[in-house]
This record gives structure tokens, C-alpha cells and sequence, in this order.
């Protein structure tokens, strides 16, 4: 589909589904720099992406100049499941701060796999099935990328692969067994079952594990595999590209209902939801039609924008991926097992990256128990106990609202909520319990990972 000035409005159903999801790159001056060949320094092509990922995804992965791409009547058959979800006006929260901000949230909880992750588990399964492909492997940080997966590969009739970041693994057991029900199979991360595996426990001794160790297993699982694909649940912009079904959603309930987002806040991780969420609202900034702001909030024990260098670094921690121009903490980082969950990943999208560089984003780091006190307060006052994620948000709206209402400002504020935190117990009863704690790399732990980042 090429570029074209079609309004909006023509891409929404009657119901309100959008019909194409936005490509956010198409309205960026300044593109995010391409993914290069470890072993060459150069751009990678389509036909290395296509040895790991799906032939149609790696078309959506490379393509920056298409602005609209339609959904297949496939992926909107079974969209129409959960969505369109819903965005809600937090009255009790406004009222229990005193603020006169409007806070609204864009829910992604409403579905069996308790989060946003379905909006691109869905499109990947499709686009792997009608590849004709037996399987895909994957990786999980908190277990909602792999729950959706596993409901997604079952509706299509595809095995599926997880290999989940060890600590997940042993705190969120019932995540796991999610996965199971829908016919996945669950592998703690690291493991022995793959070479990558072998040599980061050999190297890590004891390892709780990482996104970047479970993108390595995953990846190699894929490809020694005839007839798998390997798929990713969030940093690609084939995944922000799906994801942007979120913020679609939210522009065409804000221009029904006749209010407009003056700042939206969203968790960052690898940047999934949060470039979902902003994708359209950002495309009118990057236009010159209208300015707002954007922050991405990210743990403090994780901190890849606040802290972290603009470089090119590996995907993952074995260094079997390609390189990829990001926020990086070095792809040797490990994070602590706190309760951030799927935010533990070492780098960010390099969309979001780019856009950050260029300043048409904010970001800040907080700490995990002022973010279990955020998710408290919203579950005390919106009846939703959110996902340890989805708090991270929470904690920076509610900071927004106050200094709303010490500077007299009536701002309208969006933030995401990605997901229910019902398989999270076990990180609210340690903080229920008093016994979590917050856990913040030092600079020296940083810097030795920095000198570890390739020379490009």
C-alpha cells in the first residue's frame, strides 16, 4: 500500500475497529537506523531476516515509508473477540488526588491473556500459518508475550516455543501454566537445552535470567528447526507497527467524544505498548499538526533510556542477533529479579530510540515499591489490580496529576494500562508483606557493560 493522504477515518470500521494500523516511521524526517549484519557491518537484507523471521514480517520490518497497512480480515475476525478495548475516564482517581487533570486509560486487560500482547500475537501466528510454517519459538519476559502467543498459535493450529526468563519462570507459575493449556511448551531461560543456553549459564552461574538470554535460546531454537519461524513480542517495528491498533483506538474515542490527550504515558520495556499507544498521536506531532508531549516510564533497576548509551548493540545476549541502533545497556546487562517483569529488557526500540534522541519524547525511571504504592492507590480507587508494568505508567500519571493540581493546571492525560496484574501475587504480597526493595545498577556496573558494546 503506498502513501497516500486518505484521512484517517476511512481506515475504522463501523464498529470502530481500525481496518489498517499505522506506521509511525512514515512521518519520521529522520528514520531509525537500519539493523546491521553482526559479521558485516551492514544493512541487513530480506533474505537474512527471512532464515528467522516470517516472509510478511519482514516486509513490515523494513518498510519506513508506508503509512498505512491493512489488517487482514484473518487477524480482524479474531480482533473482534476483545476489541475495540476500552478507554476508561479515571473519575475516583482524579477525585482521591484532588486534581484537575482528566486522567483517561486505554485498557488492554480485557482478554484471556491479560494484556496488549494478543494485538500482535495474533498478526505474527497468521502470517506464520499462511507461511505454511509447523511452528514459531519465542521468548517471555513476565509471561504475557507467551500467554498470548500460545492462544494465538492454538486458534491457528501452530506449535509454539517459550522459553521464559528464569525468574518469571519460578515467580509466576500460573503464567506459565496459561501457556501450557494452550499447548506450549515452557522452558526456563537460560537452559541446557541449547548452546546458547549452555554457555550464558557457564558464563553466569546461578543466572536468574534475561530477555536477552531467552531472545538467544529462541532464536536458535528457530533456526535449527525446518519448518519454525522465530516471532517477538516486543522492539521491532513490525510489533509497534500492530500494536498501534491501541492508539488508533484511543484517537477515535478522544475524537468522539471531543478531548484530546495533552501528555500520554506509557511503560517502556522494548517499547511495544508504549509505541502503540502513542503511534497516531505522535504521527500528528511529527505532521506539525498539533504538540504534546510523550513520556516513556521505565524501571529504575532497568534503565535503557534514562541511563543507557544511543548505540548500536546486540539484540540479545548471546550476540546471535542482529545489531540494532538503540538505548542500550549492553546486551550483557543483567537486570535484578524484581517484579518490573517484561520491562527487563537491556535495550528499546529503535524507533522509540530515534524519537527520543531527537527529543519529541521525555522519559523517567522509577522505583518498584513507589510503583506497587501507584498500583495500591489505582486498585483501591478503579477496582483494576494492575499489571506490575501497567504501574509503571501509573506512578508517573499520578506524579503528573499532582503536579497538575500544585500548578493549577487542568491537562488532559493518557496512559496505557497493558494488562491485569491477577498473576502478579506474588510480587503484592512481598509488598503487602513490607518486603520488597528497590534495586538500582551502580555506575561502575554500567560502564563495565558499556565497554563490552561492539565497535560500530
Amino acid at each position: 500500500m503506498s502513501r497516500d493522504d486518505t484521512p484517517y477515518k476511512t481506515y475504522l470500521a463501523e464498529d470502530e475497529l481500525p481496518c489498517a494500523w499505522y506506521n509511525m516511521r512514515a512521518d519520521m524526517a529522520q528514520k531509525p537506523a537500519p539493523l546491521l549484519n553482526p559479521a558485516t557491518l551492514e544493512p541487513v537484507t530480506a533474505e537474512e531476516l527471512e532464515r528467522v523471521f516470517c516472509t510478511e514480517l519482514v516486509k513490515q520490518e523494513l518498510d519506513d515509508t508506508t503509512p498505512y497497512v491493512p489488517i487482514p480480515d484473518e487477524v480482524m475476525r479474531f480482533y473482534r473477540m476483545f476489541r475495540p478495548s476500552p478507554l476508561v475516564r479515571a473519575y475516583f482517581l482524579e477525585k482521591a488526588l484532588g486534581t484537575p487533570a482528566r486522567i483517561y486509560y486505554k485498557f488492554e486487560g480485557n482478554n484471556t491473556s491479560g494484556s496488549h500482547k494478543l494485538n500482535s500475537a495474533v498478526a505474527q501466528a497468521y502470517y506464520a500459518k499462511k507461511q505454511g510454517l509447523k511452528g514459531v519459538t519465542t521468548e517471555t519476559g513476565a509471561g504475557q508475550w507467551g500467554t498470548a502467543l500460545s492462544m494465538a498459535c492454538a486458534f491457528f493450529g501452530l506449535d509454539c516455543q517459550v522459553y521464559m526468563v528464569k525468574c518469571s519462570y519460578e515467580q509466576k507459575p500460573f503464567r506459565r501454566e496459561v501457556m501450557r493449556t494452550y499447548g506450549a511448551r515452557v522452558t526456563p531461560s537460560p537452559s541446557m537445552l541449547t548452546e546458547a543456553g549452555r554457555r550464558i549459564n557457564a558464563e553466569h552461574p546461578g543466572t536468574t535470567g534475561s530477555l536477552g538470554c531467552a531472545i538467544s535460546e529462541a532464536v536458535e531454537a528457530a533456526v535449527s528447526q525446518e519448518g519454525y519461524r522465530y516471532v517477538l513480542g516486543s522492539v521491532l517495528a513490525q510489533v509497534l507497527l500492530h500494536q498501534s491498533i491501541i492508539g488508533l483506538e484511543a484517537k477515535a474515542a478522544f475524537d468522539k467524544i471531543g478531548d484530546s490527550p495533552d501528555v500520554v504515558i506509557g511503560c517502556a520495556g522494548g517499547g511495544s505498548n508504549l509505541g502503540g499507544l502513542i503511534a497516531p498521536f505522535m504521527g500528528e506531532k511529527l505532521r506539525g499538526e498539533c504538540d504534546r508531549r510523550f513520556v516513556a516510564v521505565e524501571p529504575a533497576s532497568c534503565p535503557s533510556f534514562t541511563r543507557g548509551r544511543y548505540a548500536y548493540d546486540f539484540c540479545d545476549t548471546a550476540k546471535v542477533c542482529p545489531l540494532q541502533k538503540m538505548y542500550t545497556l549492553g546486551s550483557g546487562f543483567m537486570p535484578s529479579a524484581n517484579h518490573a517483569g517484561g520491562l527487563r529488557y537491556h535495550g528499546m526500540s529503535a524507533t522509540l530510540s530515534e524519537l527520543y534522541s531527537q527529543k519529541a519524547m521525555e522519559a523517567v525511571a522509577v522505583e518498584q515499591t513507589s510503583v506497587f504504592e501507584a498500583a495500591r492507590m489505582f486498585a483501591r480507587t478503579e477496582g483494576i489490580l494492575p499489571a506490575p508494568e501497567s504501574s509503571h505508567a501509573i506512578r508517573a500519571t499520578i506524579d503528573e496529576a499532582l503536579r497538575c493540581k500544585s500548578e493549577g493546571r487542568e491537562e488532559c492525560i493518557l496512559f496505557g494500562l497493558t494488562g491485569t496484574g491477577y498473576f502478579d501475587m506474588t510480587a503484592y504480597q512481598k509488598f503487602n508483606d513490607g518486603e520488597m526493595s528497590d534495586t538500582v545498577p551502580t555506575d561502575a556496573e554500567l560502564e563495565a557493560n558499556f565497554a563490552q558494546l561492539p565497535k560500530v
